[in-house]
């Protein structure tokens, strides 16, 4: 009988977040993870073809999650200034819940070498902003905002505002205030009006 892995995937990607969230992106490599975790080198490259490949599969496991949340959350309401609310606050509450995820969706894809990402791993990433992106479709058309101005006034009030108070405070080193959900809600709900 084989045994059992001594170290998962999922070990392996929280302690590339780590690397990422503290030394950016460049921090990420095969060896770092592997000495993270005290395991040996071929641990990481038994899971992951090469450090474009971690690199890619950290970024999706972070971002998905992100979205899965996000995404539940605009659809989460039949009044769809109660969902706009919900979503602007879940940006928010999930960055607090999670800092160093957090961290790594403030530098974004191309930082973490989506350029060469398997055709698989875009795949991913494409079909999950596609997914939001629908969303946020979906509640602009609800609101009535129907024009370009209109769908831009969403997205500032759902992802950029809440986004930039995230930013303000995890680049500053500082931990996010206990009003700050109630902040860009109410933002969001002034936005919106």
């Amino acid at each position: 009988m084989a045994r059992p892995p001594r170290f998962d995937t999922d070990q392996l990607l929280d302690a590339a977040v780590r690397l990422a969230a503290t030394g950016g992106p460049a921090a990420v490599t095969m060896s770092a993870v592997a000495q993270a975790v005290s395991a040996p080198s071929g641990s990481v490259y038994h899971r992951f073809a090469g450090r474009t490949a971690l690199l890619a599969e950290m970024w999706l496991r972070t971002v998905e999650r992100f979205q899965d949340g996000y995404h539940a959350a605009l659809q989460g309401e039949d009044d769809p200034r109660r969902a706009a609310r919900a979503a602007a606050r879940y940006v928010v509450g999930w960055s607090r819940e999670h800092p160093s995820e957090a961290v790594i969706l403030l530098y974004g894809a191309a930082d973490f070498g989506r350029a060469e990402w398997s055709a698989e791993h875009i795949r991913r990433a494409d079909s999950g902003n596609r997914r939001v992106f629908a969303s946020l479709r979906d509640l602009a058309a609800a609101l009535g905002a129907t024009d370009d101005q209109g769908r831009d006034t969403v997205a500032l009030a759902l992802v950029d505002m809440p986004l930039a108070v995230v930013r303000r405070h995890l680049r500053g080193g500082t931990p996010l205030p206990p009003h700050a959900e109630d902040l860009v809600e109410r933002c969001t709900a002034a936005l919106l009006a």
